[in-house]
Formats: structure tokens, C-alpha cells, sequence
């Protein structure tokens, strides 16, 4: 995972006022990473109802569904280049890795168990209805209990960026801000559907 996604990540649940720890401060390089590694943040609610609130009711979490969260272990896979097609999820073993009990463990010594729940982070989920039911039968299956894609996440900081504040203390706000202060990046807007009539003259 590169450091702008996680950046990009940890500004999204930062800005829904989540706690967030990355445990892991170094890169593994000569040998393969254990599960506990596979952990990019691990993120706390401390506005969640309750201790253990339930897994959204959707997989796909929004902005909406993430106030149910209490706390999280995150992976982050920004493979900005595809979708979590079913195709790709079979041939990754590695995306699973972070589900495994040695990762729970780690993540519940810092945060508890109660209502611990896996979130992906991913580019996005197919559009093909068929294809999109698939990818999230294999993501429940291997322990996975939510995604949140990018676009998602990219979408929700645009639009809470304000041109007239100066976020000295975030890089990547500055340049979003900086974007839209040149009219680089538009608000995000609602997509209408037109239908066009024919009409007899």
C-alpha cells in the first residue's frame, strides 16, 4: 500500500471522527508479510451507539452506514487499475490475509473485540449486477464484513473541502483544496437521467 492511500484513507475516517493507529511502521521486504502486518490501520469510534453496533446492513459501507462501526481492522488495497472482480479475488489470496486470527488478535489487544468488524478498501466492486453479487459472496465468504471504494472516499473529502480554509496541517486537503480553489476538481454533482421524447410535428 502506498502512502497516499493510506493517507487518503485515514483522512476519510478521521473526518467521520474515528480514532486511527497504523501498527505498522516499516515495510517487509526478504520475506513474506504475517497476517498481523497485513493490518494497514485499525480505527475506533468513539461516537459508535454502542461498544459492539452491528455490522451495516450493506456491504458496500457509505457515509451513512459507517456511523454504525464501532471499531475496524483496515486493509487498503489500492490497485487503482481494476476492479475486485471475482476473477481477481480468486487469484489474491494475499487480499485475505488481514481476517486471519493472528490479525484479530493484534487488533483486538489494542481496541477490544466487541464488534470488531474486516473492511477492505478497494477501487471498486464490478458494475455488472451478476458479476458485483459474486465479488461479495466471495468477500463475506473468506471473513471480509464491509468494503468502501475509492471513489467513495475520493467523492466525500472533495466535497467537504472548502476553498476558503488553508489546511496547513493536511497535505492532501491542501491540495484538494488547492484544486478546487482552481477549478481542477468540481463539486461532486447528482447524475440526472433524461429521457428525450420524440415528438410527432
Amino acid at each position: 500500500m502506498s502512502a497516499v492511500d493510506e493517507t487518503i484513507v485515514r483522512e476519510y475516517f478521521e473526518a467521520h471522527g474515528f480514532l486511527v493507529c497504523q501498527r505498522r511502521k516499516y515495510i517487509v521486504q526478504a520475506r513474506q508479510r504475517t497476517a498481523d502486518e497485513e493490518i494497514d490501520l485499525i480505527v475506533l469510534n468513539p461516537r459508535a451507539a454502542s461498544p459492539g453496533a452491528g455490522v451495516p446492513a450493506d456491504f458496500e459501507i457509505t457515509s451513512n452506514s459507517l456511523k454504525q462501526v464501532a471499531r475496524a481492522i483496515v486493509a487498503v488495497k489500492g490497485w487503482h487499475t481494476e476492479v475486485f472482480a471475482p476473477s481477481v479475488l480468486a487469484h489474491q489470496p494475499k487480499i485475505f490475509r488481514f481476517v486471519e486470527n493472528r490479525a484479530v488478535e493484534e487488533a483486538a489487544r489494542l481496541v477490544g473485540t466487541e464488534g470488531l468488524l474486516k473492511i477492505l478498501i478497494v477501487p471498486g466492486l464490478p458494475r455488472d449486477a451478476k458479476s458485483r453479487e459474486r465479488s461479495i459472496e466471495v468477500l463475506r465468504a473468506k471473513g471480509v464484513d464491509g468494503v468502501i471504494s475509492f471513489r467513495s472516499i475520493l467523492r466525500e473529502l472533495i466535497a467537504r473541502v472548502a476553498t476558503n480554509r488553508n489546511y496547513v496541517k493536511s497535505d492532501l486537503l491542501q491540495t484538494l483544496r488547492l484544486l478546487k480553489n482552481y477549478d481542477l476538481i468540481k463539486e461532486p454533482q447528482m447524475e440526472l437521467k433524461l429521457r428525450t421524447r420524440n415528438r410527432k410535428r
